[in-house]
């Protein structure tokens, strides 16, 4: 596993703030006003803290595409208070949420808050037992998929707030009328690992746990960065970056993602180059084969994740396209994999940026990192 120094310090974090990241039934902690919840790596959340008390959450595109903007004031629950025009009132801690995505309701597993996620959409990879054990209780009801809501589920469960991603899909028009605040959840727009896992503050304010949402966030931060440090003193003293490429063939088309992406991000501070490291585009790319070929034909890497009922192996990438041989990854065993039908990956890994990251070392680096075992990412044996 990852060095022990990381999860020392994350305990010492967790003890001098008195708490415990992932308690249940315990009352939650405010934390000291314009501290805790500032954020340093996300760009699309900022609080200001009114004398009254009340959080001003202010929500936008972080990659400023969108000129959309959401505005809410969190005020504590039974009080009253003025609130600024163009804000919406939400009365905090909220007590039910209903969430979109597996990113979401990451950052609720992380801080063990699973109780107060009583609607989600698709659990095809969801792993975690305690949400499963909620499903199966019927505590927690499947709402459908975005653009396909059942809008009569969700308004039965009466949620205090719904949390969405505006900008995919949408269909969030529907919901508007269900009684309960939407509330963008942008963490998948952040361009950063830090980023996206920053936004579990979000969710710490909503839920009157600021502080183990701080605390848990430092511990994340403290293990990347000092992941990431160990890389820049390699890459300085002359290491090499291999040359990693992603995605697959899906429908006649290459699936991966732009140069300014998260997973190059990861990639770039693993020590490695993506392979469309010029690209601009911070989101998917569709690409032929024979572009992608020309690109990535001798890169040392290839990064795969994806679902595969049984053992996947080189063969089986092989037969599902002939052409994948022809690759120097492939050839040389450079497949780094993750299967998402056994792995928990949406649900934990965007609260997990530091464990990915030491996936990656460890392929491309691994005398910094002897002692890692792989959680997520693993390099196929050949």
């Amino acid at each position: 596993m990852i060095d022990m120094k990381y999860f020392l310090i994350a305990t010492l974090l967790l003890l001098a703030a008195g708490i415990t990241v992932g308690c249940r039934g315990k009352e939650a902690v405010s934390a000291p006003e314009g501290d805790a919840m500032s954020n340093e790596y996300a760009r699309g959340f900022k609080v200001t803290t009114l004398p009254s008390g009340v959080r001003l959450l202010d929500i936008s595109d972080p990659e400023g595409v969108q000129s959309e903007e959401f505005h809410y004031a969190l005020v504590a629950r039974g009080n009253e208070a003025d609130v600024p025009e163009g804000y919406t009132a939400i009365s905090v801690p909220i007590r039910t949420a209903v969430c979109m995505t597996s990113l979401q309701l990451s950052n609720f597993i992380r801080m063990g808050l699973q109780e107060v996620v009583t609607g989600i959409t698709s659990t095809r990879h969801l792993k975690d037992p305690i949400m499963r054990r909620q499903l199966k209780s019927g505590l927690t009801k499947r709402i459908g998929i975005e653009g396909n809501f059942d809008r009569e589920v969700i308004m039965a469960l009466s949620p205090d707030v719904i949390l969405v991603s505006p900008f995919k899909r949408g269909g969030f028009e529907a919901l508007r009328d269900a009684g309960a605040p939407t509330v963008p959840h942008l963490g998948y727009k952040e361009l950063t690992p830090l980023g996206q896992a920053e936004w579990i503050k979000v969710i710490g304010m909503l839920t009157g746990h600021e502080q183990e949402a701080a605390a848990a966030f430092d511990s994340i931060a403290i293990a990347y960065n000092d992941l990431k440090t160990r890389v820049d003193s390699a890459m300085a003293a002359g290491a090499r970056r291999p040359r990693v490429f992603s995605g697959e063939m899906r429908g006649g088309n290459w699936y991966a993602v732009g140069g300014h992406s998260f997973l190059a991000r990861l990639l770039n501070d693993a020590g490695g180059e993506y392979f469309l490291k010029d690209n601009t585009e911070s989101g998917g790319v569709t690409l032929d084969y024979e572009t992608v070929y020309a690109s990535a034909s001798d890169a040392d890497y290839w990064r795969i994740v994806n679902s595969y009922d049984g053992n996947f192996d080189y063969e089986a990438l092989r037969a599902s396209d002939g052409r994948y041989a022809d690759f120097k990854a492939w050839r040389n065993g450079g497949v780094i994999y993750c299967n998402m039908t056994r792995e928990p990956f949406y649900e934990r890994m965007p609260v997990e940026p530091h464990l990915i990251l030491a996936d990656f070392i460890k392929v491309f680096h691994p005398s910094l990192l002897p002692d890692h075992t792989p959680v997520y990412y693993k390099l196929l044996a050949k």
